[in-house]
């Protein structure tokens, strides 16, 4: 049975360390089997903040979820159509990036919206977060991104136990999160081997969560 797995990259740098280990866990959700991944990058994207407006909770119509026109509009669909979800930020003043803190505030389309009101709500959710230092903000930051998985219904996976924080992938991006780095590598986190088996960890448990609740939807809809 085929699943989805479609990645969000909150980080203003294209190609840097966030994004590097997002492209882990997707690799790892991949592995796994029948599973097709894509990753979108909200750098060089025009996202806004929520406005607030309520136009979501009265005025939705069918592909219109929003009444703002910005790229927002083809992330959408990609959204509702991905079986499983995995968001991922820079740690940003021990807080998410400000890209990331637009992107979840705009899915309160999917909490109120008259149309789109719940249809994230039975997806498969992980975090993910990369900081330049430890201790630095990395949890607050992950637990930003549970929140918003749970104010939208997603089901929310962590790493296995001893593979990071228990509230996703967290990875460091100076050498053991210490500050010293080489200026010729500009993807530290690929060197934090104990973050990377987090991050791997993390997509191969959502696409296994994703497949078995898929599985059982499909077995319940045959019950006559």
């Amino acid at each position: 049975m085929g699943i989805n797995v479609l990645g969000i990259c909150g980080s203003p740098v294209r190609s840097g360390n966030t994004e590097a280990f997002l492209r882990e866990g997707l690799k790892a959700a991949e592995a796994v089997g029948d599973v097709e991944t894509r990753l979108i990058t909200l750098a060089g994207k025009e996202v806004k903040d929520c406005l607030h407006c309520n136009w979501c909770v009265r005025k939705q119509e069918v592909g219109k979820f929003c009444v703002q026109q910005d790229d927002m509009v083809k992330i959408y669909p990609e959204l509702v159509n991905a079986d499983a979800l995995l968001l991922a930020s820079p740690v940003y003043v021990g807080r998410l990036s400000g890209y990331m803190a637009c992107f979840t505030d705009r899915l309160r389309v999917f909490a109120f919206g008259n149309i789109y009101r719940g249809k994230l709500s039975g997806k498969v959710g992980g975090a993910l977060a990369v900081s330049w230092g430890r201790n630095y903000g990395i949890e607050t930051t992950l637990l930003s991104i549970v929140s918003a998985f749970l104010m939208m219904g997603v089901i929310l996976v962590g790493p296995p136990h001893g593979y990071g924080s228990p509230f996703g992938a967290a990875g460091l991006a100076s050498q053991h999160g210490t500050g010293r780095f080489d200026p010729q590598d500009k993807l530290g986190v690929l060197k934090d081997e104990y973050g990377l088996r987090g991050a791997q960890a993390l997509g191969r448990r959502v696409a296994e969560i994703a497949r078995l609740f898929k599985a059982g939807e499909a077995a319940l809809n045959r019950i006559p």
